[in-house]
């Protein structure tokens, strides 16, 4: 907090822009030629900042991440800028125009809200994160819709906004909580908390909550940005007992069909690797039924078809080979065909990609990739290429 104060005097707004693209190496240099014009601590606190900034950007972009300021956390634990921006996109959509953003953070959210032309009150109990989000909502010219409040989440009065949003701190002092009766504040408060929103409310989780902890009024979204699951949303006042995976950029969207689960079939030409929000969801039926598929393995997320069909929902490979799991057989077969390039993937193995590439040393000028799998129970190598 501190720290952030002498920043945003005009000495530290001037420094911030000079440090802006210190390369880390040169840090101690940079460090020991601006203390001879500033203050020591203001030269920490600009190059610290310089350091976040550049950790942000893959999260908010480099226009935004290079004006906004941030803390360890919050650029740890943020909310990614597309990600946030989709989902504030359904809140306006759902007729809503003002937002409690409980667990504001450094505010990633809130401003996805109100450049969504909502109303915010962003609250956090941490003064650091409650001083950089008021700061970023000033930078970013958002002032004007967003109340930054510092205080705790518990004791903050909702009952004037249409829709609350809560995003519980999911770490703690040794790494990731993976209890949600162990998030701060507990699941089972911020649920409480969604079921008095006078219109909707969403939960922001880890995208590994079992499917049982989720209420039965609720509806259950996991979302993926780029292939990469980020988070698992609770949506109260929607479609209660629904269960979606959506894709970004898109938005593309998969609602589950409540299907029972694929039949084991023999591979076939092409082999389909669902997205990570379609496997957290357990939408993995819906995907085979699209394909007219079945699975490789009763407990294995690989859909086996014999026709190409595009889906967004899953990446195809064709597969030029099956074989029993064997490390000699795929070492020839690789140098038969000069394989120089190799990828490895696996699910249901025990065996890690980097020491089966180590053991068959791949050269030459094609590429190919295999999969690390089960077929019917059996250890298997499939190997082909992205179809």
């Amino acid at each position: 907090m501190n720290d952030l104060a002498l920043l945003l005097t005009p000495e530290g707004r001037v420094l911030l822009d000079e440090v802006r693209d210190t390369d880390p190496a040169r840090e101690l240099a940079v460090a020991t030629r601006l203390r001879r014009e500033h203050p020591a601590e203001l030269v920490s606190a600009a190059l610290g900042q310089a350091r976040l900034r550049q950790r942000a950007v893959v999260k908010f972009g480099a226009q935004d991440a290079g004006r906004m300021f941030f803390t360890p956390n919050g650029v740890e634990q943020s909310t990614r800028a597309s990600v946030a921006a989709y989902r504030a996109r359904r809140l306006a959509e759902s007729g809503v125009t003002s937002v409690a953003d409980l667990c504001c953070g450094i505010g990633g959210d809130a401003i996805a809200l109100a450049r969504a032309g909502i109303r915010v009150l962003a609250v956090d109990r941490d003064p650091a994160a409650a001083a950089a989000a008021r700061a970023n909502a000033e930078v970013l010219g958002l002032a004007g819709l967003i109340e930054v409040r510092e205080a705790d989440v518990t004791e903050v009065d909702t009952a004037g906004y249409d829709a609350v949003f809560v995003d519980p701190a999911r770490r703690g002092g040794r790494g990731r909580i993976f209890d949600p009766e162990a998030y701060s504040p507990p699941l089972s408060w911020a649920v409480s908390a969604a079921r008095r929103a006078p219109r909707t409310a969403a939960l922001k989780i880890a995208p590994g909550i079992p499917h049982e902890a989720v209420p039965e009024d609720a509806e259950a979204e996991w979302i993926s940005d780029g292939g990469d699951v980020k988070e698992a949303v609770l949506w109260f006042g929607t479609e209660p007992g629904a269960v979606r995976a959506t894709l970004l950029p898109g938005p593309r969207t998969l609602l589950s069909r409540g299907l029972p689960d694929p039949e084991v079939r023999p591979p076939g030409r092409y082999l389909y690797e669902p997205d990570g929000a379609v496997i957290r969801a357990h939408l993995v039926a819906e995907v085979a039924e699209e394909l007219d598929g079945g699975l490789l393995d009763a407990t294995i997320a690989y859909v086996t078809a014999d026709e190409l069909r595009p889906t967004p929902y899953a990446t195809a490979y064709e597969i030029t080979d099956h074989l029993p799991f064997n490390v000699k057989k795929l070492k020839a077969l690789l140098r038969e065909r000069e394989v120089g390039n190799l990828t490895v993937k696996k699910r249901g193995s025990a065996v890690e990609p980097e020491e089966l590439r180590r053991k068959v040393k791949p050269q030459g000028p094609h590429a190919a990739t295999v999969f690390l799998t089960r077929v019917a129970g059996a250890p298997a190598m499939l190997i082909g290429h992205p179809a």
